[in-house]
């Protein structure tokens, strides 16, 4: 296909705001091989400036629209071989707008095995069961009595049997059976109970342990929470309905009642058999059929929350502040197997590594500083990234108390970074490629140096569910997360822009139009005849051809080449139009970019030809205004307490620092240096109404928090944000026997107050003086 049908370019042009033809030219670029990000930066004209956000929810509406309609031919066509299509099904089966919707039409169609009612029917008991849906004056008894035969050997068992056939009628009724299902959806009610004799195993999910609320309104994180409860076996969870009515009828058995006007009140004598019919149908039929499908819905929609919330954090991650390109001590912490260490220079490139052993068993803390002190003394480090995993706040402080004892000079700045994944890229393919002689141990130090100087160019080496932003991503499906992550990913490299000639064979693979077979093919061509030029040099890598360059090019810079555009995001195809800017302004190109008074006195339609229009003029001016300009934020961190170590050391009231880790539906985490995140509940987040918690922070912020309540025994911690609550004038010091650490974060840990261990981790002098005298 090239286009979308009429009637999809309707149905997703209203779900994105957007008109049927925006939807049609996006559709056709889709199917001609463009990428999203392709499409949002570089064909705002086909699209009417179609952003990446609406362009990934219509590229999977319209991969579900399509099946839809692929399925809507199939059911069509099984039901006109039978010879049982009339125009009034045709029609129902047309307006049908869900897959759900589609098959409940379909269900009395659908070819399945020898059912009970088959066999009643094939006995000849349809004309009774006709009969007493008919005449309800019949007495039943009565009735069947009439058609006793070899096969139906009571009165009974002719009852039995149109009882079946209208059960079957009644369950395949499609208009009940989505009143049905719509009714449940507005009153059922999700029941956790806890499995007998499971309380201790599953401790963590005491809060499900009788827990019921309205189906409608069960959030994300809990109905995951209570599918893996089940899962594990600790819980049951049910869907019920109408629990608590009393009535002789119970509301949902009323509605099936209503359809076949049944009233088991009345005097008819079918009637009351046919109510009992109806609870019968209710109890053994609709009532697993439907609870099933509003589990499955439940899930489905919490895992579409839950993807939706990790795709938004890890975009975040992926666009954190990237410290930059300084040569940066990477500390993978560790305690009986030490702390591994890597040094790396701007490039990212291992000048260095090492393992100190500060801690038990060996305790050897001077040894270990003299070595970190010089390698940051002879490499010229200006950060330290130390992971935020074991033993990282002892490593905080070792590096936070070698750092005050070094000249002023001479200190770097010191980081505590997530290193979430570090330990799955070291044992993977690519590290073992990259780093054939390193020890795995080492690659992790590696890592997590590299991911403070550009977060985004060492995360793609990840795989991103591996990043550990998300809610239960290990409970939802995991196709769909991938596929949602992936595109993060793809959005996030292409926003940025890479690098031609310093960019992994991993970061190019996720630029627009290149894979990973054609990312390895660049590398190779970069590593055998040296730095790419220009773009077009790009047209010699093999099997780089035209649509591929036309995808990738703009997102690829090359910021020291004779041609001053290869460093923009300005895509080649519109190198003609920047020159006329250039030209319409007198002045050489290099003068010209960044004078952002002369570029925002022209007027865009000047320069609109046949085949670029408004945006994409307004794209290069915005682009030579601020040329390689990042999205990404300055780069800052967090300061944490000194003396708040461990989640035993918080006590209600304080006032800490720390960065937001994760965001969801119900809150942010927030990590304070205690090895186990705080939650900032969404009630919260701030002084006023937040809806959403991602309209307040995001993943990577640094923001100031209060401790509000501290489980040790659960290991939870509770945090707010808000500024209208008093504070304790003594919230926030450390224990006075841990004296509070001043230090600006940007510029490194200012000098430390001795405490009582200053025999062991006291001056550094002698240790740091070794080490200069050594480099």
């Amino acid at each position: 296909m090239t286009a979308a049908s009429p009637r999809i370019a309707r149905l997703i042009a209203a779900e994105i705001q957007a008109k049927p033809e925006q939807v049609n030219a996006a559709v056709e670029l889709l199917d001609g091989g463009a990428t999203v990000p392709f499409i949002a930066r570089y064909r705002k004209e086909a699209t009417g400036g179609l952003d990446d956000t609406q362009l990934r929810t219509l590229e999977e509406r319209l991969t579900y629209l399509r099946d839809l309609a692929a399925r809507r031919e199939t059911v069509l066509e099984s039901i006109r071989s039978q010879g049982k299509l009339t125009d009034e099904l045709a029609a129902k089966i047309d307006a049908a707008a869900t897959k759900a919707e589609l098959e409940d039409i379909y269900l009395p169609y659908k070819p399945k095995r020898r059912t009970k009612a088959e066999i009643a029917r094939e006995k000849g008991l349809g004309p009774l069961a006709e009969a007493l849906l008919a005449n309800r004056r019949l007495v039943p008894q009565e009735a069947a009595a009439a058609y006793l035969t070899e096969d139906v050997a009571d009165v009974k068992a002719a009852l039995d049997g149109a009882r079946d056939i209208i059960v079957e009628q009644m369950a395949e009724n499609a208009d009940l059976v989505g009143s049905l299902r719509n009714y449940m959806k507005e009153n059922a009610q999700v029941h956790a109970r806890l499995v007998e004799g499971k309380a201790e195993a599953g401790a963590k999910f005491s809060d499900y342990f009788d827990h019921a609320e309205r189906w409608a309104a069960v959030p994300s994180h809990r109905a995951l929470a209570m599918l893996r409860g089940r899962n594990e076996e600790i819980l049951t969870v049910d869907i019920e309905i109408d629990a608590d009515s009393d009535a002789p009828v119970k509301p949902v058995e009323a509605r099936i009642m209503g359809a076949y006007q049944i009233d088991p009140k009345a005097a008819a004598p079918a009637d009351k058999w046919l109510g009992e019919v109806a609870r019968w149908c209710w109890r053994v039929k609709l009532s697993l059929h439907l609870s099933i499908d509003l589990m499955n819905e439940m899930r489905e929609r919490a895992e579409e929350e839950a993807i939706h919330v990790f795709a938004r954090n890890l975009k975040d991650i992926l666009l954190a502040a990237p410290a930059g390109s300084r040569a940066t001590l990477g500390l993978d912490p560790g305690i009986r197997t030490g702390v591994k260490v890597a040094v790396v220079d701007g490039t990212g490139k291992v000048l260095d590594t090492a393992t100190v052993y500060p801690f038990q068993p060996r305790n050897d803390l001077r040894g270990a500083q003299a070595a970190l002190g010089h390698l940051i003394l002879k490499h010229g480090v200006e950060l330290v990234a130390i992971g935020n995993g074991t033993a990282s706040r002892e490593t905080d402080k070792l590096a936070a108390d070698l750092i005050a004892d070094l000249p002023a000079e001479r200190r770097p700045i010191k980081v505590v970074v997530s290193e979430a994944g570090a330990s799955v890229y070291s044992a993977s393919a690519l590290a073992a490629a990259e780093f054939p002689d390193l020890d795995v141990s080492l690659r992790g130090a590696v890592s997590i140096a590299r991911r403070l100087q550009d977060p985004l160019a060492e995360l793609v080496k990840i795989e991103p569910k591996s990043i550990g932003v998300g809610q239960y991503q290990h409970d939802v499906d995991q196709h769909r997360l991938a596929r949602a992550l992936d595109a993060v990913v793809e959005d996030a490299v292409n926003a940025v822009g890479v690098d031609l000639n310093t960019a992994s064979a991993s970061l190019l693979a996720r630029v627009s139009g290149l894979g990973a077979s054609l990312a390895e093919a660049i590398v190779a061509h970069r590593n055998a005849n040296g730095p790419f030029g220009s773009r077009k040099d790009l047209l010699a890598v093999s099997r780089l051809g035209p649509k591929t360059f036309e995808q990738c090019a703009g997102f690829l810079r090359i910021p020291s080449g004779a041609e001053p555009l290869d460093a923009s995001s300005v895509h080649p195809e519109a190198y003609g139009v920047a020159k006329k800017i250039v030209a319409a302004c007198g002045r050489d190109l290099r003068s010209l970019m960044g004078d952002a008074k002369r570029l925002k006195s022209l007027d865009p339609a000047d320069f609109v030809d046949g085949k670029f229009g408004v945006p994409t003029v307004r794209d290069i001016l915005a682009e030579l205004e601020k040329p390689g300009r990042d999205p990404r934020p300055e780069f800052k961190t967090a300061s944490f307490a000194d003396g708040i170590e461990a989640i035993t050391d918080l006590k209600p009231g304080m006032i800490l620092e720390g960065t937001v880790t994760n965001v969801a539906a119900f809150g942010a985490f927030v990590d304070i240096g205690v090895h186990q995140d705080g939650l900032v509940h969404i009630s919260q987040i701030a002084d006023r109404f937040v809806k959403d918690p991602s309209e307040v922070v995001k993943a990577g912020d640094v923001v100031k928090v209060k401790v509000l309540e501290v489980d040790v025994k659960r290991k939870r911690i509770s945090l707010t944000m808000r500024k209208g609550e008093p504070v304790p004038r003594d919230a926030g010091r450390p224990p006075q026997n841990q004296p509070a650490r001043p230090q600006d974060a940007r510029r490194g840990a200012a000098p430390q107050k001795r405490d009582e261990r200053g025999s062991q981790q006291g001056s550094l002098g002698a240790a740091l003086l070794d080490a200069m005298r050594r480099k």
